[in-house]
This record gives C-alpha cells, sequence and structure tokens, in this order.
C-alpha cells in the first residue's frame, strides 16, 4: 500500500504543477500514477488522504535526521525544520498550487502534526505548550519559505529567530526545554 501512496503522490505534484488543482481528481491521479483506480482508492479515498500521505513523506525528512550526541536542543530543531523545508523544495511550485487552492486553513489544518513531526524529530516530547508553539513557528517560516526561492536564507534566518523566540516564551511559563 506504501508504494501505491507513493506513486499517488508524486503523481499528484506532477498534475498539481500542470493544471489547476481543484480539477484534479482522483481518477487523474490514479491514471497518472498508472494505477487502477479501485487499487488507489483503497488505499486513499480522497485527494486530502493523498496529500496527508505526501506530508507524511516530508516529516520522514525531519525524522531522519541523525545528531551529533549532545546537540543543542535548538539545532536539532533547526535541522529538523531544515530537513522538512529541504524536502519540500524540489516541489515547491506544485505545493504551492495545491496550498493556493486548498486555501489557508486546509494547508495550517496540517501543521501540528507537521509541529509533532519536529518536535520528535529533535527528541523533545509534543506536550501541549511545545506543540502549540512549535506549529506556530512552522506557520510563520512556511509564510516565508513560499517567497524565498534559491538558497532559502530567509527562511533560514527566519527559522532560528521564531525557534529562539519559542524557547524564550516557553522557558517563561515552564515549558521549556
Amino acid at each position: 500500500m506504501s508504494e501505491t501512496l507513493d506513486r499517488a503522490a508524486d503523481a499528484a505534484l506532477a498534475l498539481a504543477a500542470d493544471k489547476a488543482w481543484p480539477s484534479v481528481t482522483l481518477r487523474d491521479i490514479a491514471a497518472k500514477a498508472e494505477l487502477p483506480f479501485p487499487d488507489l482508492y483503497a488505499a486513499a479515498a480522497s485527494k486530502p488522504a493523498v496529500l496527508a500521505h505526501l506530508s507524511a513523506r516530508f516529516d520522514r525528512a525531519a525524522l531522519a535526521v541523525d545528531y551529533p550526541e549532545n546537540s543543542e536542543t535548538h539545532d536539532r530543531l533547526f535541522d529538523a525544520a531544515m530537513a522538512r523545508l529541504e524536502a519540500m523544495e524540489p516541489h515547491r511550485a506544485a505545493l504551492l498550487a495545491i496550498a493556493g487552492a486548498e486555501g489557508p486553513l486546509a494547508s495550517a489544518a496540517r501543521f501540528p502534526r507537521i509541529a509533532r513531526a519536529i518536535l520528535e524529530a529533535a527528541g523533545l516530547p509534543a506536550t501541549p505548550p511545545r506543540l502549540i508553539a512549535m506549529t506556530a513557528v512552522w506557520a510563520r517560516v512556511v509564510q516565508v519559505w513560499r517567497d524565498d526561492e534559491g538558497a532559502l536564507n530567509r527562511t533560514m534566518a527566519e527559522l532560528d529567530k521564531r525557534l529562539k523566540q519559542m524557547a524564550e516564551r516557553l522557558g517563561k511559563i515552564g515549558a521549556g526545554f
């Protein structure tokens, strides 16, 4: 089933880069992925299900980061978030097209899961205050990423700044790291 979803996710990205996302159907995704429609439907019965798998694939990039022993929490969070962004980068045009068509609320609905993956990747339990804070950090960083093509300097600077603010604010309420 994972191979089916991977092929569907790749097909969805290719289609989103070529045509308006609202006009892409699950049948279009199956055809582009060269999958029998019933097989895709059994694995993912909707475009949001395909996108959820795609998002989980990007999360795996963050979760796969190998940290040096005794590395700082800030550095681990930074590296996990950047690994996810770097996995997204080759698909920028398609992801922006999908996000634009979905609207901000649908895109933002995935942010808590992404924030949890980044926290867990960095070895931090996703307590409610941390999860809320990391979700806010991710929302702002993605907003900057959308306009920051190339070396991602602005994105990295924003991530660094927001992670420092997050650590300071969580520390003030006793929920820090």
